[in-house]
């Protein structure tokens, strides 16, 4: 039984929705985020990347950035650039990215219902980035980020968000200067939010949390923190629900720092025991599982996992898991992606000109490509209460801040 909520979405007057909304906080570095919003002084990201508006040598972790962020939306909401509903709704939103389509349902799900495993979870979280997430919603007063959920397709809602699309007219519809476009419907009829969340109820055992393991794990422990004194808001958590069939899932890639103090022709030498090498002509993007690019000393590498180097259950045939073991752990000495500081993760969206950047520019020495973990993968492995290595999916397109607020 899973447990979701209308609410009263903070959200931008209709002619601003384009200048408000912004790409999601964890996509963008700081200086990214202060070129997107030089001259966009009405731009989401000056509350969900508030240390823009601060001295560039700041902590990004400072307290002063997340009283920033909430001195900003305020400010928002004061000058009328946002707005609250008046009554309690559901939103429709619908991005359109290359011809593709996908539709999801925007509300707010329970806490509890993470507490209790009826959301389920495929990956574990970084400390310092919850902990992020806990200072922006506790002293922001705000949840400004969605939890990205998946669920299996249920046909009688399919039918009734169509059938409400159909009748009803986009509050907002626009194309982002990254060229997808955002359409959002608000559902406030009685009747239409009470059969959604019956059917909720009735027919969706449970969620499973494709994108923002951060976000969801930083509202539950806002409302522990709070105790007695916690809001029936703060009970909840933005979350935007999309059917499983809508859904693509992109690679998570890998940068890495050093070799552990091997020289080029040791590494591979000592990839060989668990892969099959041989050298590219261009980039590597695999095409199927067990298959790696690896892009060293401007040269590009075809890694295909050796047949016995992994074990077949739900966990251990991930070629994330297969990376982990067999080159992090065994030759890097990485135990921990969570907290090394000498790994860190490009999004596929970001492309593998972002890997050979990171790699030329010599801030890195090595780059990982993968083949996108699969939807049933990611179902399996949350049904079975195991967990992914970090950073192990990357969903396209990604939902805009900035257009749904939740105000704990």
């Amino acid at each position: 039984m899973t447990n979701i909520h209308p609410f009263r979405a903070v959200r931008p007057k209709v002619e601003l929705a384009k200048e408000v909304a912004s790409p999601p906080y964890d996509v963008l570095s700081s200086e990214e985020a202060r070129v997107a919003a030089a001259g966009h002084s009405n731009s989401f990201l000056h509350v969900t990347k508030s240390e823009i508006d601060l001295p560039t040598d700041l902590s990004i972790y400072d307290t002063s950035v997340y009283e920033q962020a909430k001195i900003n939306l305020q400010s928002f909401i004061q000058q009328g650039i946002l707005f609250q509903e008046e009554n309690s709704c559901y939103y429709i939103y619908e991005l359109i990215m290359d011809g593709r389509s996908q539709t999801g349902l925007v509300c707010c799900s329970s806490v509890d219902d993470y507490e209790n495993g009826i959301i389920k979870k495929h990956e574990f979280t970084r400390p310092e980035k919850e902990q992020d997430r806990i200072n922006h919603i506790r002293i922001s007063g705000a949840q400004t980020g969605n939890v990205f959920l998946a669920y299996r397709n249920v046909s009688e809602l399919d039918k009734l968000i169509g059938d409400w699309m159909a009748a009803n007219n986009p509050v907002y519809d626009f194309v982002a200067d990254d060229q997808i476009t955002h359409k959002i419907w608000v559902v406030d009829s009685i009747d239409a939010v009470d059969q959604i969340t019956k059917i909720f109820i009735d027919k969706v055992p449970c969620t499973y949390i494709a994108d923002g393991h951060h976000r969801a794990a930083s509202a539950a422990k806002v409302r522990l923190a709070a105790g007695a004194e916690a809001s029936p808001e703060a009970g909840v958590f933005l979350t935007t629900l999309f059917p499983s069939n809508q859904l693509k899932i992109m690679s998570y890639n890998r940068v890495i720092k050093d070799l552990n103090e091997m020289d080029t022709e040791e590494f591979i030498s000592a990839l060989q025991d668990d892969f099959m090498i041989s050298t590219a002509d261009g980039n590597v993007e695999p095409e199927s599982l067990h298959e790696f690019g690896m892009y060293l000393d401007k040269t590009w590498y075809h890694l295909t996992a050796i047949e016995g180097s992994y074990t077949e259950d739900p966990i251990g045939v991930l070629d994330i898991t297969i990376f982990s073991k067999n080159i992090l752990e065994k030759l890097l000495d990485i135990e921990d992606q969570r907290t090394d500081k000498r790994i860190d993760f490009v999004g596929g969206i970001r492309g593998l000109s972002e890997l050979e950047r990171r790699v030329d520019s010599g801030e890195m020495q090595v780059a990982f490509s993968f083949y996108p973990v699969s939807i049933q993968q990611l179902f399996d492995i949350s049904d079975s209460g195991e967990v992914m290595p970090p950073k192990s999916t990357w969903f396209e397109p990604k939902l805009r801040d900035g257009l749904l607020t939740h105000l704990i």
